[in-house]
Order: structure tokens, then sequence, then C-alpha cells
């Protein structure tokens, strides 16, 4: 594959002038690094990766009379560092958001294909982003064809053809993912063995469904994330929620709930309590160590902000001036926002997501114990499953998942068919309690990091990055190159 000399000079020039982290040969680029190949492939035209369409079949499981429909599946490519036949293509499944948002956020693959010269390639889920067959998200007539079979048998498709396409039939594919895409990622491996090597699985909680996990398990890793960092501030926290139906309920009360928390004209005071919920619940999913920018704008450490915020002695007593505060810190950190107009931004997909949340993406969540920051609840399926069948008139399969994909005794079951799977979390992250915390075999491991938020090891490398993220990275790197080197010592045998 020709490049420019100039572009190739330039890249070299930004590496060697930028710090960088070397693992086994492979350079973890931080993001000013990262920053600068970006530029250097902006020049190219295009961005940081090209935009293509798959003409994707619709049904991969049925065959019909009058033939088979097909939709423009949207993927992305990243050709910079790929040396061509045989050199690796590195796979990152899409799941319940554009592909675009998708892959801006996935920089560790971005901060490693230059060393390991690979190809980069990043699928949209089908129902999301561009990716409609029916041109919007339907309804539950067409809605049918939204499953993780259709889609992982979509990634099968795509990569099969795109390899062809290339003449690089061999080259061997890994595939990334992070929370349903880290699912995605695992099951691929699963279903697909030749068609991928091995998956990262980051913050993947292929076990958070009925009968593996306790439903209050979510609650309670969000509450340990806030009352480890304070205990006052967890005390503030579980004692709003009275104070707040309080006020809503007496006279003027809504009007004084809109004023404490600045809420824009038209916003609902009555929702001010589930705002605020997900800011608790989103800030303890994406504490990260260093600025980011993936759901909102956040600083290092959110939850400690917050609850920085929330015991600021100049608040004083005032329990919605504290809450106030720390809202702000999670909805306005920028300080562009004059009000709040009650958008948690979090509705990425949330329309295709609320269809597979009411088919088989059962997880397990939204019980609240009494010790819990928040009111306490009894997680009630029957209420689940009276929304959907009055949303979309269909029943959920809570055990279809596990039926398909396995969860029930995983370590003995996945010992005798598995391999080649990281699976990472991090025990801030809510949803590591679905996770798999302990390594399987040699091939399946666990990497569990008591610091990690959500799929954070997926995010571009900072130079502010703590050691043990680093360490992570460097442990995922190494467990890659040992899948590439076994790939093509057995495929010259």
């Amino acid at each position: 594959m020709e490049k420019s000399m100039a572009i190739n000079l330039l890249l070299f020039l930004y590496l060697i002038s930028s710090s960088f982290f070397l693992c086994n040969g492979v350079v973890i680029v931080p993001s000013s690094a990262a920053a600068a190949h970006r530029t250097v492939l902006e020049q190219r035209g295009g961005g940081p990766y090209e935009t293509r369409y798959f003409a994707q079949t619709l049904d991969h499981f049925n065959y019909k009379p009058d033939g088979y429909m097909q939709f423009r599946q949207k993927y992305l490519v990243n050709d910079s560092f790929w040396e061509g036949r045989g050199s690796p293509i590195f796979v990152y499944a899409g799941s319940e958001a554009s592909i675009e948002f998708i892959a801006d956020n996935a920089g560790f693959v971005f901060d490693v294909a230059p060393s390991f010269k690979a190809l980069l390639v990043f699928i949209e889920h089908r129902y999301y982003g561009e990716s409609l067959p029916f041109g919007d998200i339907g309804n539950s007539s067409t809605l049918g064809y939204l499953s993780t079979a259709q889609a992982l048998a979509d990634y099968a498709a795509l990569i099969t053809d795109l390899k062809k396409n290339l003449s690089s039939e061999h080259s061997p594919v890994v595939a990334f993912g992070g929370s349903y895409g880290g699912m995605l990622a695992a099951w691929f491996r699963l279903k697909y063995p030749h068609v991928v090597i091995g998956s990262v699985a980051s913050s993947a909680p292929i076990l958070q469904f009925d009968d593996l996990v306790s439903p209050y398990t979510f609650i309670d890793i969000v509450t340990n994330d806030f009352k480890s960092e304070s205990e006052s501030c967890f005390k503030t926290i579980k004692n709003s929620w009275k104070e707040m139906d309080d006020t809503l309920r007496q006279p003027g009360g809504p009007q004084k709930l809109a004023k404490a928390f600045k809420l824009c004209r038209g916003a609902i005071p009555e929702y001010v309590p589930g705002w605020i919920n997900s800011a608790f619940i989103y800030g303890a999913m994406t504490d990260y160590p260093t600025a980011s920018n993936f759901l909102t704008p956040l600083p290092a450490f959110p939850v400690k902000q917050m609850c920085k915020a929330i015991d600021n002695p100049t608040a004083g007593n005032d329990t919605l001036s504290r809450l106030y505060a720390a809202m702000n810190i999670y909805y306005n950190y920028t300080g562009t926002a004059s009000c709040f107009d009650l958008d948690s931004g979090s509705r990425i997909g949330f329309d295709s997501w609320d269809f597979q949340s009411c088919t088989e993406m059962i997880l397990i969540v939204g019980g609240s114990r009494n010790e819990s920051m928040f009111p306490a609840e009894s997680y009630d399926y029957q209420k689940q499953l009276a929304y959907c069948k009055e949303a979309y008139k269909i029943s959920p399969r809570p055990h279809w998942i596990t039926t398909e994909f396995g969860g029930h005794h995983i370590k003995r079951v996945l010992k005798r068919f598995g391999s080649n799977i990281i699976f990472f979390n991090g025990l801030r992250d809510p949803w590591s309690g679905g996770g798999v915390l302990k390594s399987i075999n040699p091939s399946l491991i666990a990497i569990v990091a008591p610091q990690g938020a959500h799929h954070v090891d997926l995010r571009f490398a900072t130079e502010q990055d703590p050691v043990w993220l680093q360490n992570v990275r460097r442990k995922e790197i190494q467990i890659i190159s040992k899948w590439l080197k076994q790939y093509y010592e057995d495929s010259r045998k």
C-alpha cells in the first residue's frame, strides 16, 4: 500500500517529539500524540477514518420465497498504518449508538494500530446511527430484526466480505468492544471463532441476567463509590430524596425546586429527582482518572468532585443548594449552561435500545436496598413486562441470552470451548457486578482494576493516566501480541 513519504515523515516527527510508553514493542500513544496523528490523517482528507457502506442482509437466518432484503450498514475504516495482506485487522463492535460516537471514544485501538500495523474497522450496529433497515427505527413489526444474533451475523458477513475484497483472507481479526459492545465482542469470539481469533471485552456485563446476579448489585456499587469518597456526601444524598418529595408536595414546592436548580422555562420540576439520579449513576460509571467527554464533559474523578461540591462548607445546610452544586459538576462542567432543561444527556440510541431491553437484553438492575444512597425499591420484573406489552405488544424473553450464549456455571462451561477473550472490569463501574471477574483458563483472562470505571482501558491514553491504567493496557497488548504470534506460527505449519 503506497503512502506519502511526507506524511510518514510528519507522523514520525510527531511520535518522536511526544512522550510515549513502550510495551513489548507496541507504542501506546498519549492523547497529545494521538491528536497529532489525527491531524496527519486529516491532511489526507476525510478525518481519522473513511466512511463506507455495506449491502447487509436483513435476515441471516430465514429463507423466503420472495428473496431477501438488504440494508445499507455503515462502517468506518482507518488504513493509515495497515501493511496490507496478512497484517492484522482490529474490528470494533458497534453498540447502542452511532458508529462515529463509538469510534471517537475508542482511542486504545487508534493508539496501538501503528505498532501492530493494523487496519481499523468500526461496524455500526443495525438500527443505530444510519444503519436503519427501514429508514427509521421502525415499529414492532419491523423491529423484530433487531437482535444480538443478527448483529453478530452482520459483523461476520461484513468482515468476511471485506477481507475478500482486500485480498487479505489470511489477515487475523481481533474484536474490541465496551459495555454492550463488549458483550458482543465476547459472544462474537464464541460464536464465530473462525472469523475472529480473539476479543477484548471491556466492561461487558455478560452475567447481568436473571438467576446470575442480584438486582441490587448495580446500585450497591454506585452507593459504595460515593460512600467511599465521603460519608457525609453519602448521607446528604440519601436524605435528599425525601426532602425533594416533601418539597414537591407543598404549595409552591415545584416552583421552589425549579428556582433551586435554575430550570429552564418549560422544564418539569417533578422530573428533578430522576435527573439527579441519572447524574449520580452515570457519574459512577464514568468515574475516570482523567478529564473526559464521553457522555458529557467531566473532570477527572467526577464522583470525588460531586462529593466535594456537596460537602463544601460554604453551601451551608441547604440540601438543594448542595445538590445543585453537584449537578453543575455533571451537567455543566464547562460552565456554558445558564439553566437546566433536565436532559440527562444519556439518550444515545435510546429508542432502539428500549426495544432491545424489551426482548432479550433484560439486564437485571433497579433494585435498591435500605442501605442504598437511593430510595429503597424492590426489583419488579412485572413492571417491565407490563411496559413492554404496552409499548411494543411483546413479552420479554429474560432467559434467552443465557440460553443462546451461556452464563450459568460460566467458568465450567467456557473452560470447555472458549478461548482468547480478555474480560476487563473496573470495580467502580456499577456494571462490573455482572462481569467476569476471575480468569477461567490461561486464554480466558479477567483483568480487574479496583480503581477502574466503565471501559476506561479502551479510551485514548493520556500523559496523566495512572500507573495502574498503563499496566492494564500493557497487559492487554501483551495478550493480543501473543494471540497474533500464535496465529502466524500456526499459519506457517
